[in-house]
C-alpha cells in the first residue's frame, strides 16, 4: 500500500509552525492573528484562513517567489516591495514553510526588541 502524501497546508498547520520558535507567541492585528517574537510580527494569518504572510528581506522573498511561484508571492504594495510574502496555504509544504518562517523569525530576532510605549496619564499625544 502506497501513503498519500497529503498536498497544502491549513491555518493550523501555519499556526502550529509559528508558535515553535523561541519567543514566539500569537496576538492580533487589524482582527486577524499574528505572530511575535521579540515584540516584533513575522508572520500572520490572513483573515480567510487560507493565506498567510511571513516577513522576509526583499532578496529572500524573490528567491521565495521564483522557486516556489504557486506557494509565495509578494503582498500588495508597499508591504510586498519591503519583503512581506504571502503564503498560499492550499500550496504550501511544511518544509519550505518553516524555511521561509525561520528566515523571517531570525529577521525580527536580530533587530532591537520594540520598546512598549505607555501614554502618561492626563496627557494627549499630538
Amino acid at each position: 500500500m502506497t501513503a498519500r502524501v497529503r498536498s497544502g497546508l491549513t491555518a493550523a498547520d501555519f499556526r502550529r509552525i509559528a508558535l515553535s520558535f523561541d519567543g514566539a507567541i500569537e496576538a492580533s492585528h487589524m482582527n486577524h492573528p499574528d505572530f511575535r517574537a521579540n515584540g516584533k510580527i513575522f508572520a500572520t494569518i490572513h483573515p480567510d484562513d487560507r493565506r498567510g504572510m511571513v516577513k522576509l528581506l526583499p532578496e529572500e522573498q524573490a528567491r521565495f517567489v521564483r522557486d516556489h511561484p504557486d506557494m509565495f508571492a509578494p503582498e500588495s504594495g508597499a508591504w510586498g516591495r519591503q519583503g512581506c510574502t504571502r503564503v498560499e496555504f492550499a500550496a504550501a509544504d511544511e518544509e519550505t514553510l518553516g524555511e521561509a518562517m525561520t528566515l523571517a523569525w531570525q529577521l525580527v530576532m536580530r533587530s532591537p526588541a520594540k520598546a512598549r510605549t505607555r501614554k502618561a496619564p492626563g496627557r494627549k499625544r499630538r
